[in-house]
Protein backbone atom coordinates (compact mmCIF):
# COMPACT_ATOMS: atom_id res chain seq x y z
CA UNK A 1 0.00 0.00 0.00
CA UNK A 2 2.96 2.55 0.93
CA UNK A 3 4.62 1.28 -2.29
CA UNK A 4 1.40 2.48 -4.33
CA UNK A 5 0.62 5.84 -2.59
CA UNK A 6 4.74 6.39 -3.48
CA UNK A 7 4.15 5.48 -7.35
CA UNK A 8 1.24 7.54 -6.92
CA UNK A 9 2.90 10.57 -5.26
CA UNK A 10 5.98 10.75 -8.25
CA UNK A 11 3.41 9.96 -11.35
CA UNK A 12 1.66 12.97 -10.19
CA UNK A 13 4.79 15.08 -9.18
CA UNK A 14 5.82 13.93 -12.96
CA UNK A 15 2.65 15.33 -14.63
CA UNK A 16 2.69 18.73 -12.58
CA UNK A 17 6.57 19.33 -14.07
CA UNK A 18 5.56 18.18 -17.23
CA UNK A 19 2.52 20.75 -16.86
CA UNK A 20 4.98 23.13 -15.67
CA UNK A 21 7.60 22.90 -18.33
CA UNK A 22 5.10 22.90 -21.25
CA UNK A 23 3.79 26.52 -19.44
CA UNK A 24 6.83 27.77 -19.56
CA UNK A 25 7.60 26.77 -23.51
CA UNK A 26 4.39 27.96 -24.43
CA UNK A 27 5.03 31.81 -25.79
CA UNK A 28 8.75 30.31 -27.07
CA UNK A 29 6.99 27.43 -28.98
CA UNK A 30 4.22 30.09 -30.27
CA UNK A 31 6.93 32.18 -31.64
CA UNK A 32 8.71 29.66 -33.22
CA UNK A 33 5.31 28.51 -34.95
CA UNK A 34 4.40 32.00 -36.35
CA UNK A 35 7.66 32.87 -37.57
CA UNK A 36 6.82 30.62 -40.40
CA UNK A 37 3.24 31.96 -41.51
CA UNK A 38 2.03 35.11 -42.43
CA UNK A 39 0.88 37.81 -41.33
CA UNK A 40 -2.87 37.20 -41.71
CA UNK A 41 -2.16 33.96 -40.84
CA UNK A 42 -0.94 34.76 -37.60
CA UNK A 43 -4.15 36.91 -37.11
CA UNK A 44 -6.59 34.52 -38.13
CA UNK A 45 -5.09 31.22 -36.47
CA UNK A 46 -2.03 32.09 -34.04
CA UNK A 47 -2.02 28.74 -31.90
CA UNK A 48 -2.36 26.74 -35.25
CA UNK A 49 0.79 24.78 -36.32
CA UNK A 50 2.31 26.44 -39.83
CA UNK A 51 1.45 24.26 -43.23
CA UNK A 52 4.85 25.01 -44.52
CA UNK A 53 8.17 26.12 -43.38
CA UNK A 54 8.63 29.21 -45.10
CA UNK A 55 12.03 31.20 -43.80
CA UNK A 56 11.04 34.37 -45.91
CA UNK A 57 9.98 35.78 -42.72
CA UNK A 58 13.70 35.19 -41.64
CA UNK A 59 15.17 36.53 -44.46
CA UNK A 60 13.25 39.95 -44.00
CA UNK A 61 13.60 39.98 -40.79
CA UNK A 62 17.41 39.95 -41.36
CA UNK A 63 17.40 42.77 -43.83
CA UNK A 64 14.74 45.05 -42.25
CA UNK A 65 16.25 44.52 -38.43
CA UNK A 66 20.22 45.22 -40.03
CA UNK A 67 20.80 41.98 -37.95
CA UNK A 68 24.31 41.78 -38.60
CA UNK A 69 25.01 45.41 -36.50
CA UNK A 70 22.76 44.75 -34.41
CA UNK A 71 24.21 41.77 -33.11
CA UNK A 72 27.88 43.34 -33.53
CA UNK A 73 26.77 46.09 -30.92
CA UNK A 74 24.94 43.76 -28.28
CA UNK A 75 28.05 41.81 -28.83
CA UNK A 76 30.31 44.58 -28.10
CA UNK A 77 28.59 45.79 -25.19
CA UNK A 78 27.70 42.75 -23.65
CA UNK A 79 31.20 41.21 -23.95
CA UNK A 80 32.85 44.97 -22.47
CA UNK A 81 30.15 44.94 -19.60
CA UNK A 82 30.82 41.71 -18.41
CA UNK A 83 34.44 41.25 -18.61
CA UNK A 84 34.89 44.61 -16.31
CA UNK A 85 31.52 43.47 -13.97
CA UNK A 86 33.80 40.38 -13.64
CA UNK A 87 36.95 41.51 -13.34
CA UNK A 88 36.54 44.05 -10.77
CA UNK A 89 33.55 42.44 -8.93
CA UNK A 90 35.41 39.64 -7.66
CA UNK A 91 38.60 41.36 -6.47
CA UNK A 92 36.03 44.03 -4.79
CA UNK A 93 34.69 41.16 -3.01
CA UNK A 94 37.84 39.57 -2.76
CA UNK A 95 38.95 42.50 -0.53
CA UNK A 96 35.59 42.70 1.07
CA UNK A 97 36.28 39.15 2.59
CA UNK A 98 39.52 38.95 3.39
CA UNK A 99 39.96 41.83 4.69
CA UNK A 100 38.11 42.65 7.86
CA UNK A 101 38.25 46.62 7.50
CA UNK A 102 35.14 48.58 9.48
CA UNK A 103 34.85 50.29 6.51
CA UNK A 104 34.58 47.09 4.37
CA UNK A 105 31.53 46.82 6.05
CA UNK A 106 29.89 49.54 5.44
CA UNK A 107 31.00 49.69 1.59
CA UNK A 108 29.55 46.36 1.53
CA UNK A 109 26.22 46.94 3.40
CA UNK A 110 25.57 50.07 0.85
CA UNK A 111 26.71 48.15 -2.43
CA UNK A 112 23.73 45.47 -1.31
CA UNK A 113 21.66 48.51 -0.40
CA UNK A 114 21.80 49.62 -4.04
CA UNK A 115 20.30 45.95 -5.24
CA UNK A 116 16.87 46.92 -4.23
CA UNK A 117 16.69 50.22 -5.76
CA UNK A 118 14.94 50.07 -8.95
CA UNK A 119 16.10 51.26 -12.10
CA UNK A 120 13.67 53.37 -12.84
CA UNK A 121 13.63 55.65 -9.89
CA UNK A 122 17.14 56.46 -11.41
CA UNK A 123 15.83 56.51 -15.13
CA UNK A 124 14.90 60.02 -14.97
CA UNK A 125 18.05 61.77 -12.81
CA UNK A 126 20.24 59.60 -15.11
CA UNK A 127 19.09 60.36 -18.55
CA UNK A 128 18.61 64.28 -17.45
CA UNK A 129 22.71 64.19 -15.99
CA UNK A 130 23.71 62.32 -19.12
CA UNK A 131 22.07 64.87 -21.20
CA UNK A 132 23.70 67.95 -19.69
CA UNK A 133 26.92 66.41 -19.70
CA UNK A 134 26.79 65.37 -23.83
CA UNK A 135 27.16 61.67 -22.96
CA UNK A 136 23.86 60.58 -24.80
CA UNK A 137 23.82 57.90 -27.91
CA UNK A 138 27.44 56.83 -27.09
CA UNK A 139 28.13 53.26 -26.90
CA UNK A 140 31.12 53.70 -23.53
CA UNK A 141 28.17 55.56 -21.43
CA UNK A 142 25.94 52.68 -22.08
CA UNK A 143 28.23 50.27 -21.28
CA UNK A 144 29.18 52.12 -17.71
CA UNK A 145 25.61 52.19 -17.15
CA UNK A 146 25.40 48.13 -17.30
CA UNK A 147 28.91 48.07 -15.88
CA UNK A 148 27.48 50.18 -13.04
CA UNK A 149 24.00 48.14 -12.71
CA UNK A 150 26.08 44.96 -12.50
CA UNK A 151 28.67 45.02 -10.25
CA UNK A 152 26.55 45.10 -6.55
CA UNK A 153 25.14 41.45 -8.17
CA UNK A 154 28.90 40.42 -9.00
CA UNK A 155 29.99 41.60 -5.67
CA UNK A 156 26.84 39.78 -3.76
CA UNK A 157 27.72 36.36 -5.29
CA UNK A 158 31.52 36.20 -5.34
CA UNK A 159 31.71 37.48 -1.83
CA UNK A 160 29.49 34.36 -0.71
CA UNK A 161 32.02 32.32 -2.37
CA UNK A 162 35.66 33.36 -1.57
CA UNK A 163 34.39 33.26 2.54
CA UNK A 164 34.22 29.46 1.54
CA UNK A 165 37.67 28.91 0.03
CA UNK A 166 39.77 27.74 2.33
CA UNK A 167 42.65 30.95 3.19
CA UNK A 168 45.59 27.82 3.73
CA UNK A 169 45.84 28.32 0.30
CA UNK A 170 46.62 31.61 0.07
CA UNK A 171 48.64 31.55 2.80
CA UNK A 172 51.13 28.60 0.86
CA UNK A 173 51.11 31.10 -2.07
CA UNK A 174 52.21 33.57 0.35
CA UNK A 175 54.88 31.25 1.71
CA UNK A 176 56.02 30.46 -1.55
CA UNK A 177 56.63 34.47 -2.18
CA UNK A 178 53.28 35.27 -3.90
CA UNK A 179 52.25 38.83 -3.74
CA UNK A 180 48.87 39.53 -2.86
CA UNK A 181 47.62 40.49 -6.17
CA UNK A 182 49.33 37.22 -7.86
CA UNK A 183 48.16 34.93 -5.19
CA UNK A 184 44.23 36.14 -6.40
CA UNK A 185 44.94 36.03 -9.96
CA UNK A 186 46.59 32.30 -9.76
CA UNK A 187 45.07 31.01 -6.82
CA UNK A 188 41.66 32.36 -5.82
CA UNK A 189 40.24 33.28 -9.53
CA UNK A 190 40.88 30.04 -11.20
CA UNK A 191 38.74 28.55 -8.21
CA UNK A 192 35.65 30.97 -8.80
CA UNK A 193 35.28 29.71 -12.14
CA UNK A 194 31.90 27.80 -11.02
CA UNK A 195 29.97 30.93 -9.77
CA UNK A 196 31.41 33.26 -12.33
CA UNK A 197 30.13 31.16 -15.28
CA UNK A 198 26.42 31.73 -13.39
CA UNK A 199 27.38 35.22 -12.84
CA UNK A 200 28.16 35.62 -16.59
CA UNK A 201 24.94 33.81 -17.63
CA UNK A 202 23.03 36.05 -15.95
CA UNK A 203 24.57 39.34 -16.39
CA UNK A 204 24.35 38.36 -20.58
CA UNK A 205 20.44 37.89 -20.30
CA UNK A 206 20.33 41.26 -18.24
CA UNK A 207 22.61 43.03 -21.12
CA UNK A 208 21.30 41.21 -24.10
CA UNK A 209 17.71 41.63 -23.29
CA UNK A 210 17.50 45.12 -22.20
CA UNK A 211 15.88 47.39 -24.45
CA UNK A 212 14.96 50.30 -22.27
CA UNK A 213 17.72 51.46 -20.40
CA UNK A 214 19.05 51.38 -24.34
CA UNK A 215 16.24 53.70 -25.51
CA UNK A 216 16.90 56.04 -23.31
CA UNK A 217 20.50 56.50 -24.38
CA UNK A 218 20.87 55.44 -27.95
CA UNK A 219 19.35 57.29 -30.22
CA UNK A 220 21.61 56.81 -33.69
CA UNK A 221 20.46 53.82 -35.75
CA UNK A 222 23.99 52.59 -36.36
CA UNK A 223 24.41 52.13 -32.31
CA UNK A 224 21.19 50.08 -32.22
CA UNK A 225 21.53 46.71 -30.45
CA UNK A 226 19.26 44.03 -31.06
CA UNK A 227 16.20 44.54 -28.77
CA UNK A 228 16.06 48.40 -30.41
CA UNK A 229 16.29 46.50 -33.77
CA UNK A 230 13.90 44.29 -33.17
CA UNK A 231 10.98 47.43 -32.68
CA UNK A 232 11.60 48.32 -36.25
CA UNK A 233 8.80 45.97 -36.72
CA UNK A 234 5.97 48.46 -34.99
CA UNK A 235 4.80 50.94 -37.01
CA UNK A 236 2.73 54.17 -35.92
CA UNK A 237 -0.27 52.34 -37.27
CA UNK A 238 0.28 48.29 -37.70
CA UNK A 239 2.66 45.49 -36.34
CA UNK A 240 4.14 43.16 -38.96
CA UNK A 241 3.86 40.04 -36.89
CA UNK A 242 5.71 37.16 -39.01
CA UNK A 243 8.92 38.93 -39.23
CA UNK A 244 8.99 39.90 -36.09
CA UNK A 245 8.53 36.96 -34.78
CA UNK A 246 11.16 35.36 -36.61
CA UNK A 247 13.37 38.72 -35.50
CA UNK A 248 12.27 37.91 -32.28
CA UNK A 249 13.57 34.42 -32.41
CA UNK A 250 17.06 35.15 -33.93
CA UNK A 251 17.50 37.77 -31.17
CA UNK A 252 16.88 34.89 -28.94
CA UNK A 253 19.23 31.88 -30.45
CA UNK A 254 22.60 33.60 -29.64
CA UNK A 255 21.81 33.59 -25.78
CA UNK A 256 20.02 30.11 -26.22
CA UNK A 257 23.29 29.07 -27.67
CA UNK A 258 24.89 29.96 -25.16
CA UNK A 259 22.99 28.68 -22.16
CA UNK A 260 23.11 25.24 -23.88
CA UNK A 261 26.89 25.26 -23.82
CA UNK A 262 27.26 26.33 -20.63
CA UNK A 263 24.64 24.40 -18.90
CA UNK A 264 26.67 22.13 -16.60
CA UNK A 265 28.91 25.30 -15.74
CA UNK A 266 25.45 26.68 -14.22
CA UNK A 267 24.22 23.92 -12.43
CA UNK A 268 27.54 23.10 -10.89
CA UNK A 269 27.93 27.18 -9.74
CA UNK A 270 24.43 26.77 -8.24
CA UNK A 271 25.65 23.59 -6.21
CA UNK A 272 28.75 24.94 -5.24
CA UNK A 273 27.37 28.16 -4.31
CA UNK A 274 24.63 26.44 -2.02
CA UNK A 275 27.53 24.30 -0.18
CA UNK A 276 29.69 27.18 0.49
Amino acid sequence: MVKKNNSLAAILKIIVLYITLLIILLPFLIIVMNSFKTTQKFIESPFSLPKSFDFSNYIEAFQSMNFMQGITNSLILTVGSIIVIVFFSSMTAYLFARFKWKINSILFFCILSSMALPFQVLMIPLVILYGEMDLLNMRPSLMFMYVGFGLPLGVFIFHGFIKGIPYELEEAAFIEGCSRLRTFFVVVLPLLKPVMVTLIILEVLIIWNDYLLASLIVQSPELRTLPLSVFNFFTAYSVDYAPLMAGLLMAMIPVLLLYLGLQKHIIQGIVDGALK
